[in-house]
């Protein structure tokens, strides 16, 4: 047994021996490898090749290459054998790789062989060789911009580098697919460009008034040329340029006539672009030279205002407006543009003779000279606008004034005196004003050897004054012309005047002060401000004369803006001018560093006067009236408008909230709604023309008190067509004054009416009235002497004669142009009382005769009824209408006496009133005979068969 056991280990050690011969060597692998490997795939592309090598082969297993075992931490590859005789593998991943997760792999890997049997048994491994594998990236990825929108803001009129920046990133993990390679600008026609860096810059100057802020879509594309997945907003904003100006003010403003003072700048700031300031200036201009004679006035005549601003009486007017007594400016070309300011215009070939006696031909001194002007650069010649010239046979000026190469001179030569002395002759003023073609108002003072010449209320002395001999007596009469002077040698006009002229006034022996000529200047529209107590030592302010222009001047930016915020214009007048006035704000500032100070430029803009409502001016009263002639002959004359009334109305449109019945319309529906709203305000002229023929002096005219006439500072004119009263007054002042203008008409004989027609007006005409017409009848009576002889003969006469008597009572009817046939006034009162009783006596009697037919009626009647008998079997019909006729025929010999009555008194003029009075009295009998002809057509009808 211990052999067999000795045996057997000898034989397993010899097994052993043997198989230690059969696998001697280790496989053999490379010492360094590197793959690659796309992510999304499995395969790994090795260099070099994955080969293992045994030395054993071609003995099986042991020459044999059973795997490969790789080496590492969570390695996501595997490594397979491919062909176990030649060693041959492969390394693949395990699942999907992500180069943005681990762009790179490293690990170690060893072969080993199967051994020396299948079961593996004394396998060998070969040494660890280390694999780096590199996982190749899929643009799987688009670019996405790191901010969801972007925004910035760039100062116009430059051009930027770089306005702003976009970036965006792209998750791939190579170089290739997770750069940018490109931006771009998607929206179209704008003026920027994007480099491929996301650099923005714009292609020209911005300007901020075309567009204040512009929206741009960008996109981004990687280097694989995979579009954004978003494209990106980005906003620019341009803000202005920093300019100092004023800011906030508005370019138009409208101003509602009657509202008051308007605020010009309510919001107005400074924008001074953070510049320190140390001092500002500021200086308003309100542009008004082309409303009316440079700005808004009231349009009434110069008469009239020089009485509104207090100047004394004997002022005449030169220039008046075109009326039936002032009508020597009718064929003068006028300027209708001015709402009735009444502005006439001379072209060099046009000049007027101004009427004697309308001003003394020798003025008396002190005198004054007024007038408004607008002339522009003329030539070389003389242009008179005021001479006072021989009439004929010689050509001697007396005095004139004009203009000649932008002077202004007075002529005024003496007339003779006993001294053949030099005096002072011409005034010559060299003067802007002549010749700027802006209107201007000029006075003269003249108190010889001094003239004083106002212009727009600022004095100026001559700066020339030339000498001249008196000049010599003579006889001739003068000639007073406008924008000519009149040669009486030649018999033509000479230097003519190319100009505008208004308000041409002469007053003789007192001057003008200086407060109405302040007065006259003074323009109805202009600035104002209210300055507030915080401020009003802080800012200095300081107006022009007519408040057309305003300075200010501090030191502090927000006490001046306050200043100016309270800056308004004002309009005092109730219907202004409508239309534009210009605005202009002319700025100067200092600062501390004067080489960086700021320019402030002008601001300019407009106030819009708007359309005042228009006065509708309705005159109304009694306009049809009879009177009797003897009331026409007497001092009292017949007052024409005894009951005018005066009213002015204005009619404006006004939105009423009107409220729907239709079912589901719950919003009120807006109508327009003209309303009419009576209104106060002043007449500047009244005037009565008479309809038909004019008045002959000689037995008849127009009246009226002139002492109530001058306590209301109105004036009256007359002639042969009517009567003018002008002045400016309240309507209820005219009212008075019209119910006092009287008719008188001695000669009434052939007269049977007249009619007048009354027209108001107010501001020059601008508003005028309708045409009230009035028609005045002319009662003529018969001879009072004439009925008294004749009452017994022609009574009918008589009744015409108590009609008369009656309707006309509380007037004298007494025609002094009678009192030859008439003795005394005794004797008519006896014959109208006598005429009186006759007519009463004749009505008595005519009562009792209808009375005693009535009573005899009713006698008859009752005669009848005592007449008894038995009428029991009887059946009577009676016949109604013969009582009817019986009265009828009674009735119609009454009414024929009553027509012959009538029919004399139609021969005589009757007046309405007494035609209305008998018709009345006529109607009230016949309601009574109406009322007895049903009483007596009554009867018992109670046992009556039918």
């Amino acid at each position: 047994m211990r052999i067999r056991g000795a045996v057997g280990l000898l034989l397993g050690l010899l097994c052993a021996v043997e198989a230690a011969k059969v696998n001697k060597h280790k496989p053999w692998i490379e010492t360094t490898y590197h793959g690659i490997v796309t992510e999304n795939d499995d395969k790994v592309l090795l260099d070099p090749p994955l080969i293992a090598l045994d030395k054993d082969a071609p003995l099986r297993y042991a020459g044999e290459i059973c795997g490969f075992r790789i080496h590492g931490q969570n390695v996501p590859f595997e490594a397979v054998v491919l062909d176990k005789s030649t060693g041959e593998g492969v390394i693949r991943a395990k699942d999907k790789l992500d180069c943005e997760l681990q762009k790179e792999h490293t690990f170690t890997i060893q072969a080993y062989d199967c051994g020396e049997g299948p079961d593996g048994d004394n396998m060998k491994k070969s040494h660890k060789a280390t694999v780096h594998i590199r996982v190749n990236d899929v643009n799987e990825y688009s670019p996405v911009f790191k901010e969801k929108s972007y925004k910035t803001t760039v100062i116009e009129g430059k051009k930027y580098d770089s306005i702003l920046k976009v970036e965006a990133v792209d998750a791939d993990c190579s170089f290739q697919f997770s750069q940018i390679c490109s931006y771009e600008i998607v929206t179209p026609d704008v003026p920027f460009s994007i480099d491929k860096d996301g650099n923005i810059k714009n292609t020209e100057k911005l300007n901020y008034s075309k567009d204040r802020m512009y929206k741009l879509t960008v996109t981004a594309y990687d280097c694989g040329k995979n579009r954004a997945s978003e494209d990106v907003l980005v906003k620019i904003n341009i803000k202005p340029t920093c300019k100092p100006s004023w800011q906030g003010f508005n370019k138009r403003i409208e101003y509602e006539p009657g509202t008051g003072s308007l605020a010009l700048f309510p919001s107005m700031h400074l924008e001074t672009c953070e510049e320190p300031i140390t001092s500002i200036q500021a200086n308003i201009m309100l542009e008004t030279n082309h409303i009316g004679k440079g700005c808004d006035r009231d349009t009434y005549s110069e008469k009239s205002l020089h009485k509104l601003c207090g100047a004394s009486t004997g002022t005449v007017e030169l220039l008046p407006a075109p009326s039936t007594s002032a009508n020597w400016t009718v064929g003068l070309p006028t300027d209708n543009g001015h709402d009735s300011d009444q502005v006439f215009e001379f072209n060099g070939t046009q000049a007027i003779k101004v009427p004697e006696g309308v001003v003394s031909t020798t003025l008396k001194e002190p005198f004054t000279i007024s007038v408004w002007m607008r002339h522009g650069p003329g030539s070389r010649e003389k242009e008179t606008i005021l001479c006072n010239s021989d009439k004929t046979e010689m050509n001697r000026h007396h005095y004139s004034l004009y203009v000649h190469n932008c002077r202004l001179v007075l002529l005024l030569r003496q007339e003779p005196t006993e001294s053949e002395n030099y005096k002072p002759a011409e005034f010559h003023w060299k003067l802007d004003q002549v010749c700027d073609k802006e209107w201007h108002h000029y006075v003269l003072n003249i108190e010889f050897p001094a003239v004083t010449l106002f212009v727009d209320g600022a004095t100026f002395e001559p700066f020339l004054v030339t000498e001249d001999y008196p000049l010599h007596a003579s006889k001739i009469e003068t000639q007073l012309t406008i924008g000519a002077c009149w040669q009486g040698g030649s018999a033509r006009m000479t230097q003519y005047f190319r100009g505008n002229l208004a308000g041409l006034m002469i007053r003789s022996g007192k001057l003008e002060n200086k407060k109405v000529i302040d007065c006259l200047y003074t323009c109805k529209e202009g600035l104002d401000v209210q300055l507030p107590e915080e401020v009003a030592s802080a800012v200095k302010v300081e107006f022009n004369p007519n408040q057309s222009s305003l300075s200010l001047e501090g030191d502090d930016i927000e006490s001046f803006e306050k200043v100016m915020q309270h800056i308004s214009y004002l309009n005092s007048r109730q219907f202004p001018t409508p239309g534009i006035r210009h605005l202009r704000v002319t700025t100067t500032v200092k600062c501390f560093n004067e080489e960086t100070c700021i320019s402030v430029p002008d601001s300019e803009g407009y106030v819009m006067v708007l359309q005042p409502e228009e006065p509708k001016i309705s005159l109304s009263g009694i306009d049809h009236f009879a009177r009797g002639a003897a009331e026409f002959e007497s001092t009292e004359g017949v007052t024409l408008f005894p009951e005018l009334r005066i009213v002015s109305t204005i009619t404006r449109e006004v939105e009423v909230e009107a409220e729907t019945e239709t079912e589901g319309e719950d919003d009120p529906t807006v109508q327009e709604t003209v309303v009419s709203e009576e209104i106060m305000h002043n007449l500047d002229t009244c005037e009565v023309t008479v309809v038909g023929d004019d008045l002959n002096g000689d037995h008849e005219s127009l009246e009226v008190d002139l002492a109530q006439i001058q306590q209301r500072t109105l004036e009256m004119s007359s002639s042969n067509v009517g009567m003018v009263i002008t002045g400016v007054n309240t309507m209820a002042n005219y009212e008075q004054v019209l119910h006092l203008i009287r008719y008188r008409n001695w000669h009434t004989e052939a007269l049977f009416d007249r009619k007048f027609k009354l027209v108001c007006s107010e501001l020059n005409g601008r508003y005028i009235s309708n045409e009230f017409k009035v028609e005045v009848n002319v009662i003529h009576t018969a001879n009072p002497m004439d009925h008294a002889n004749n009452a017994m003969v022609q009574p009918q006469f008589i009744n015409q004669v108590q009609h008369a008597s009656v309707d006309l009572s509380g007037h004298n009817l007494v025609n002094t142009h009678q009192a030859s046939v008439v003795p005394s006034a005794a004797t008519v009162v006896i014959v109208v009382c006598v005429s009186f009783l006759v007519f009463m006596i004749i009505l008595g009697v005519f009562r009792i005769r209808a009375a005693h037919q009535s009573t005899m009626r009713d006698q008859e009647s009752g005669k009848e009824n005592e007449m008894d008998w038995d009428d029991s079997a009887l059946t009577i019909t009676v016949n109604p209408m013969e009582t009817y006729e019986d009265q009828h025929s009674s009735e119609e010999e009454g009414d024929e006496e009553e027509e012959e009555s009538e029919d004399g008194e139609e021969e005589d003029d009757i007046t309405s009133a007494e035609s209305d009075s008998s018709e009345d009295e006529g109607g009230e009998q016949e309601d009574q005979q109406g009322s007895s002809r049903q009483q007596q057509l009554e009867w018992d009808d109670s046992t009556l068969n039918y």
